[in-house]
């Protein structure tokens, strides 16, 4: 049997702000160990006994393509990356992951997996997968339930019915939206009901025969994507007229929830079935449901980076850099970023994409990207800026190359801190070593290159009336942007 890994990529993570970004959100980030949570759910299903484990296909936005491409190498584990031009929801993603799976004919069981997720469990994850597997081969569309064990109300939740077959499987009854308190705590009582996990089995074929029967517009929108799209290096683009004019729906409401509701015995869909899973996941939503996971002092405190804890108890303090104190406090979250600090309580962590709203309607670049941007060459980080000038630290990957390029408003001073550049201006081209510099004009074309085996590292002063990143005027990229 062969399992195709699935791992849909493509969500914003606002409410682990400021960590999460929506330039670089939360499954790129090491959120819990040296793995980010994109790179251990790959990792996650590493040698599932009794299966064929084909390389992972990841669907994620345009905008994180260089970043998801770069951790899926290194691990050692390059797969295929195909890029959404806009967002969809999940839907329309599993459905291109679909073609991109039964390119070269095969016809794979896909296991579906949100990038954002954290799996204690790998061992109970992976013996819940082989069973589903069985299941998903024969023609059935397997979720998986996670086993309550509190009424909570950030999730939906799953009604089981009768059971399917001799594997503790059941059909599902019903899938019901995020509940208030009281109809959680019902749901908890009551002992047919798991939350939804947002996991997935289903061959390839089924689904897309089953998306024709529910919705045959997304269906029609993605087959005439795939069909105008193309190879771009290690990417796969899909058609970006076609799908743009592909609705917007969940694998859920477009799909799920109709096989639930139409079980009757002239049913043209396949049979949905429900697996109950126990194996510490969390969907990692809110940083309260990052503290749960994380492991806890006896004071239950979390503590990451350069932190001091004085009689605080049941804390999440994160640092990226600078010192963090607390003396005498309870029940707080405290993350450090270089451009920004959340003081928030653990009750209130769900109101943090508030934050991020009104950082967005300010204009404000703290709601979108960190003051370290990740680019395909390398990484830049604005360390200081005023009136007309700023200063960044630059690092080039060996071997990369930043585009020949242009700037309308500003010049720029690059001085060379370690490592080797072979600088273009104008029509000239020289190596610069550690200490020495150069100057480029406003107005001149130039590139900047690592041709050495280390990293290049420079300080870079820009100096003008506008110093925006859209100020850039390409003439040639390797990386096609």
């Amino acid at each position: 049997m062969l399992i195709q890994p699935v791992v849909l990529s493509g969500g914003s993570g606002t409410r682990l702000w400021p960590l999460s970004r929506e330039k670089y959100p939360k499954q790129l980030l090491p959120l819990i160990g040296e793995d980010s949570l994109l790179q251990a759910t790959v990792r996650r299903v590493e040698g599932i006994a009794g299966v064929e484990l084909a390389a992972p296909l990841v669907v994620c936005n345009e905008e994180y393509r260089f970043v998801i491409a770069e951790q899926l190498r290194l691990m050692g584990k390059p797969g295929t990356v195909v890029l959404e031009p806009l967002g969809r929801n999940t839907a329309p993603a599993l459905t291109i992951a679909a073609r991109a799976a039964m390119k070269e004919g095969a016809d794979p069981v896909l296991l579906v997996m949100p990038a954002d997720h954290v799996i204690v469990d790998t061992q109970a994850f992976q013996a819940v997968v082989r069973q589903g597997a069985a299941l998903a081969e024969a023609g059935a569309v397997v979720t998986f339930g996670i086993t309550p064990d509190a009424p909570e109300t950030g999730y939906g939740y799953i009604q089981s019915g009768d059971v399917f077959g001799a594997t503790g499987a059941k059909r599902i009854a019903r899938f019901v939206e995020k509940p208030n308190l009281a109809t959680a705590q019902a749901y908890l009582d009551e002992g047919t009901y798991s939350w939804n996990s947002g996991l997935f089995m289903v061959r390839a074929s089924v689904w897309l025969a089953a998306l024709s029967v529910c919705r045959a517009d997304i269906a029609a929108a993605c087959q005439a994507a795939w069909e105008h799209g193309r190879e771009d290096g290690e990417f796969v683009r899909v058609g970006k007229e076609a799908f743009s004019q592909c609705p917007s729906d969940s694998i859920d409401y477009a799909v799920m929830e109709r096989i639930a509701a139409d079980q009757g015995a002239a049913s043209t869909l396949p049979v949905g079935v429900v697996i109950p899973l126990s194996a510490g996941w969390s969907d990692v939503g809110a940083w309260e449901a990052l503290w749960n996971v994380l492991p806890k002092d006896a004071q239950g405190n979390v503590a990451q980076g350069d932190v001091l804890l004085q009689d605080s108890r049941n804390t999440l303090a994160l640092s990226e850099g600078r010192l963090i104190a607390c003396v005498g406090v309870d029940d707080l979250i405290v993350v450090e970023t270089a451009d920004a600090i959340l003081v928030a309580h653990k009750n209130k962590t769900q109101d943090v994409k508030k934050i991020v709203d009104r950082l967005k309607q300010a204009g404000r670049s703290e709601g979108q990207t960190h003051r370290k941007v990740f680019r395909p060459w390398g990484w830049y980080d604005s360390i200081d800026s005023g009136e007309r000038f700023q200063v960044k630290r630059i690092v080039v990957k060996p071997g990369a190359a930043l585009s020949l390029q242009m700037h309308h408003h500003r010049a720029e001073h690059w001085v060379v801190v370690s490592g080797t550049a072979k600088v273009t201006v104008g029509d000239k081209t020289v190596l610069l070593s550690e200490n020495e510099s150069t100057y480029i004009p406003l107005g001149t074309t130039h590139r900047l290159e690592n041709p050495g085996k280390l990293a290049l590292e420079m300080i870079e002063v820009q100096s003008g009336s506008y110093l925006g990143e859209d100020d850039i005027v390409r003439f040639e990229d390797v990386y096609g942007r």
